[in-house]
């Protein structure tokens, strides 16, 4: 089994307040999880009005597969992050017996 861990910092320029950061979050969330069928959640800075962390996980029998989902999942925050701007990611695969 492998596990595709991915951590995506967005910056939201945009957003005034944790509401308007959560309007951003849930509907890319939501997104991911419909198109991608991963786990995604946000993980970290859930105080701060223009910075958030989503962590999204692929689990496989297949590293190669896991890999390419990670990368897909990526692009499409990429592309479908709205107001939001990707200021970091860091990918892992985590193989486990």
């Amino acid at each position: 089994m492998v596990v595709g861990s991915l951590r995506v910092t967005l910056h939201v320029p945009e957003s005034h307040s944790l509401k308007d950061k959560r309007m951003v979050v849930r509907s890319l969330v939501a997104r991911l999880r419909q198109t991608f069928n991963v786990a995604v959640a946000e993980v970290a800075d859930m105080d701060t009005w223009q910075v958030a962390t989503l962590g999204i996980v692929c689990v496989s029998a297949d590293s190669r597969h896991a890999d390419e989902m990670s990368q897909k999942a990526l692009r499409f925050v990429e592309e479908n992050c709205g107001d939001a701007l990707v200021t970091g990611s860091a990918f892992e695969l985590v193989h486990l017996g």
